[in-house]
């Protein structure tokens, strides 16, 4: 069910809890500044979601109150995440989902990178 990025952060989200360990997830990258771990609903062969340590409900939330070095960090460490998969070649996707519209699921800022086979055309008329 879409969520409404407006509220404030809950911290009893399902990525929240991965956080403090309460939950399990199949990591592929961690530092500081966020966590990267295997999607447990894949949408393409690879399927890999990253998040930032502190709590930020979404895109909107997290460039408005994050760091500059939060920001900074978040941001490479999604690229490191795709080098490090292999996926520059032959290429990836990132999705970030805000709000109700773009039916954002959990409200903590999460950024999906998709590779594995020809992704097409975002959107169809």
């Amino acid at each position: 069910m879409p969520i409404d990025a407006t509220q404030p952060y809950d911290d009893q989200n399902i990525f929240a809890k991965i956080l403090r360990g309460e939950i399990p997830s199949k990591k592929v990258f961690e530092d500081t500044h966020a966590l990267a771990f295997h999607d447990i609903n894949p949408q393409a062969p690879h399927h890999i979601l990253v998040i930032p340590r502190g709590a930020y409900v979404s895109w909107d939330d997290f460039s408005a109150r994050g760091s500059e070095a939060e920001i900074a960090g978040f941001v490479r460490a999604v690229g490191q995440v795709a080098r490090e998969a292999g996926f520059v070649e032959p290429g990836y996707r990132l999705l970030a989902n805000t709000g109700m519209d773009a039916h954002q699921e959990v409200p903590h800022l999460h950024v999906h990178i998709f590779a594995g086979k020809p992704l097409g055309p975002m959107l169809t008329r």
